[in-house]
């Protein structure tokens, strides 16, 4: 028994390293989000051509280019804002749950698989990009997990 809670005060988190991990994965998911909304709007013809290649939303294309953008930059907002960060936490969340139901969708059913990313992520294949959301999705919940018990 005595060693069981010696072992949970070794793990346990102090909460300035906790605040500091919510920090740092905050600051990963702003720049994932601020650098694929510039790429997105910087080449947004190439975005919005690789959107209207995907026949389940070609009919939606012109509005998600411009919505998908603007999105990543008010959740970078968000984030960057300490007392709307964990909002921003829940909305990156959501989008990359959206993002990555999006990617296993065109990987089951699209016959021609487009890439419409930009940047370096545009280098990785389908399956590595569903696996680096997972991992993205992975962090956001944990930073929402530390924020939830800073705040208990």
């Amino acid at each position: 028994m005595e060693s069981r809670i010696i072992m949970k005060r070794r793990f346990a988190s102090t909460e300035p390293t906790k605040e500091w991990l919510i920090t740092g994965i905050r600051l990963v998911c702003m720049f994932l989000f601020l650098y694929t909304a510039y790429a997105k709007l910087v080449d947004h013809d190439r975005f919005l051509k690789g959107l209207s290649g995907v026949h389940l939303i070609s009919g939606l294309a012109v509005f998600i280019s411009w919505f998908v953008p603007l999105i990543e930059i008010l959740t970078f907002i968000l984030l960057l804002i300490p007392y709307t960060a964990k909002s921003g936490l829940y909305l990156f969340l959501a989008m990359m749950v959206v993002f990555t139901g999006y990617i296993s969708g065109v990987l089951l059913w699209a016959k021609i698989i487009p890439c419409h990313c930009g940047g370096v992520i545009e280098n990785l294949s389908w399956t590595q990009h569903l696996w680096f959301n997972l991992a993205f999705i992975g962090l956001a919940i944990i930073a929402l997990r530390l924020h939830k018990s800073n705040n208990q």
